[in-house]
């Protein structure tokens, strides 16, 4: 039976970790967390006179370098003097040569947000009349490539190091404290230290590289390394260090001094090890919580502990899991029931302060039901809840397999093994006194034969033993059900922690809805300005129903009027940053005096600019603007809105 299930182990063990490098390598880059809720100059504007500065306000605050904040010219020279600097709040600026020359000019951005991710974009502004421009800002992205990947598979293996260093080992001391002489679970926590030791190694030197030039040349930049040290995720990343060498000296004397204790001293090694352990096991799990999402934001005086107490309930639920999986498939000492069923008790607690931990949190990065829907933060989420689901379905199929496991198939084992054993020593005594009965020349050298014959027997005979012991565990179908259901949440477990770790570097749906709204009130601040001065901006929303096919197309005529206008087309995606889309079209139709469509093509400025000269409207009326946005080969779409013009 363990011969056919060995396979299967590996396979699904093969199919799993393909399932999650693959939801890694298509995560793409770490989604902005700070969001650009607003410029000046804004998107898109002519504005008359060149500006002194530029400035960028974000959702929250962000962390620069001296390279943060850059606006270049027509040709791609930069024309930003001095550093970017902090105005107020959450708005940053960086002042410009004095006598910019008419045409359009690109502003370009890399920040570390409060939350420790790298946020990046890019947008054009011109002054006096637009113009082309050579600077392509399609590839602005932040924490992508080949560095980016390993930041990710970092994070990922930190995770899983966590859960399995601090959930196996209050596996062994809460729950089966004989599995502290149990080879394959020193190994397994042994593992989960030196996993999440050199996950954290890795995350620190890539860290520098992964929030700037995300070059591979760079992550070994000594002068990077020395600025990632000053940061805030820095010292998270060094007291992650500091305690995982408190967390060496715990797995010592657990897996040391604590196995060759007495009862009543280990009673008493067992409370320290309890309190020293949840000391340790907590920093761990606050060296995340106070530099990510639970740092920034709502309430984040509650929000830490929280998460603290969620790492600690996920660790404890699927870092126990993997412990009992590894003692039911490879250890030799059997798992008794009563072990699994405290294991059950304390995966309850887990799950219940899981659960509520995850309401608030979920509570706290959303912010309204449409997020759910309307947000990549929302969607991932939904996705954890129905994995979370569908765990806890199959840890109540364990649990009630757990109440049927018994220890009695393996007392018979016992039994057995003992009747089985009275003839294996008459055997072994005979032909040690056959031996003995020759003559007695040499008698000396026989008798140290026969010694070492014996010792050979009686380990081939243990391993016999050992070897009807566990076909006899193994022949008990409750425990055979058992291990079935519990490879089965191990499983999704694994398909669980790879979605976390995406959704942490997605940009929270409060965040992004926070950042559409500034976006909209920006839209409509520029129209009214527009209408003002004779000016028209249509603003629409766009979905062309592929993967990546939302958005706003937003439509300006200058100076809106019979005969030439100007016309220009924007394309931003939702959270505001523009969007780079093969094709745009327009038509103009005047429906009450069946005049139209009237059908006008665009050239594309820069990354989701386009424009138009001496755009003829012939007459006044209620015109409708019709725009076509094709964001790939066969994605497309047609919205409209009217428009008074003339």
């Amino acid at each position: 039976m363990t011969q056919t299930i060995a396979p299967r182990v590996r396979t699904l063990v093969l199919l799993l970790l393909a399932a999650c490098g693959l939801l890694l390598t298509t995560a793409g880059p770490a989604s902005a967390h700070a969001a650009l809720t607003g410029s000046d100059p804004q998107q898109g504007v002519v504005v008359d006179k060149a500006p002194d500065q530029v400035s960028l306000t974000f959702s929250e605050k962000v962390a620069l370098s001296n390279d943060s904040l850059r606006v270049l010219d027509p040709k791609g020279k930069a024309v930003q003097q001095g550093k970017p600097s902090e105005v107020s709040g959450t708005t940053y600026a960086v002042k410009l040569h004095s006598g910019l020359p008419d045409g359009t000019y690109t502003v370009t951005y890399q920040v570390v947000s409060a939350d420790s991710h790298p946020v990046a974009g890019a947008f054009t502004f011109s002054i006096g009349a637009p113009s082309t421009t050579s600077v392509s800002v399609s590839g602005e992205t932040a924490g992508g490539g080949v560095v980016g990947w390993l930041y990710g598979f970092g994070r990922y293996m930190s995770y899983a190091g966590f859960i399995v260093l601090v959930g196996g080992a209050a596996f062994v001391l809460g729950c089966w404290q004989r599995g502290a002489g149990v080879r394959p679970m020193q190994r397994l926590v042994v593992g989960g230290w030196l996993t999440l030791t050199a996950a954290t190694l890795l995350l620190l030197l890539l860290r520098g590289s992964y929030t700037s030039s995300g070059k591979v040349g760079d992550i070994f930049d000594l002068d990077l390394l020395g600025n990632v040290l000053q940061t805030k995720s820095g010292a998270a990343l060094v007291s992650r260090l500091l305690l995982l060498a408190a967390a060496a000296l715990f797995i010592s004397v657990l897996f040391g001094a604590y196995d060759k204790r007495e009862d009543e001293e280990k009673r008493d090694l067992t409370f320290g090890l309890a309190i020293g352990g949840t000391v340790v096991a907590a920093g761990l799990a606050a060296s995340w919580a106070m530099a990510e999402h639970a740092s920034v934001g709502l309430q984040t005086g509650i929000a830490m502990p929280v998460d603290v107490l969620h790492l600690l309930a996920v660790a404890g639920w699927l870092g126990g899991l993997t412990a009992l999986l590894v003692a039911l498939y490879r250890s030799e000492v059997p798992v008794e029931s009563a072990a699994v069923r405290r294991f059950s008790q304390v995966a309850f607690g887990s799950v219940v302060a899981l659960v509520t931990t995850g309401v608030y949190q979920s509570w706290r990065q959303l912010g309204s039901w449409s997020a759910f829907t309307g947000t990549r933060y929302g969607q991932l989420l939904l996705v954890k809840i129905g994995l979370v689901a569908l765990l806890v379905g199959i840890a109540f199929i364990s649990r009630r397999w757990t109440g049927q496991l018994a220890d009695t198939v393996v007392q018979r084992g016992k039994r057995a093994q003992q009747k089985e054993r009275v003839p294996d020593k008459e055997r072994v005594a005979a032909n040690v006194s056959g031996s003995g009965s020759g003559k007695s020349k040499g008698a000396g050298s026989k008798g140290a034969g026969d010694s070492k014959r014996a010792a050979q027997l009686a380990r081939q005979q243990a391993a016999m033993d050992t070897a009807r012991q566990k076909r006899t565990r193994d022949a008990d179908p409750n425990r055979f059900g058992l291990r079935r259901s519990v490879l089965a949440e191990a499983g999704v477990a694994v398909v669980l922690l790879a979605v976390t770790t995406v959704l942490t570097q997605t940009e929270p749906g409060r965040t992004e809805e926070d950042a559409k709204a500034a976006t909209a009130a920006s839209s409509s601040s520029s129209s009214s300005s527009s209408a003002g001065s004779g000016a028209v901006t249509l603003d629409m929303s766009f979905d062309t129903g592929g993967t990546d096919g939302k958005g706003v197309v937003t439509v300006d005529f200058d100076p809106a009027r019979v005969g030439g206008n100007e016309m220009h087309v924007y394309v931003q995606r939702s959270n505001g940053r523009a969007f780079d889309i093969p094709e745009v079209k327009v038509a103009l139709t005047l429906e009450a005096k069946k005049i139209g469509p009237l059908a006008v093509t665009p050239d594309r400025i820069a990354t989701g600019h386009w424009s138009a000269s001496n755009v003829q409207i012939p007459m006044a009326g209620d015109w409708k603007v019709a725009v076509t946005v094709r964001t790939s080969d066969i994605d497309q779409t047609t919205v409209s809105k009217n428009a008074q013009i003339g």
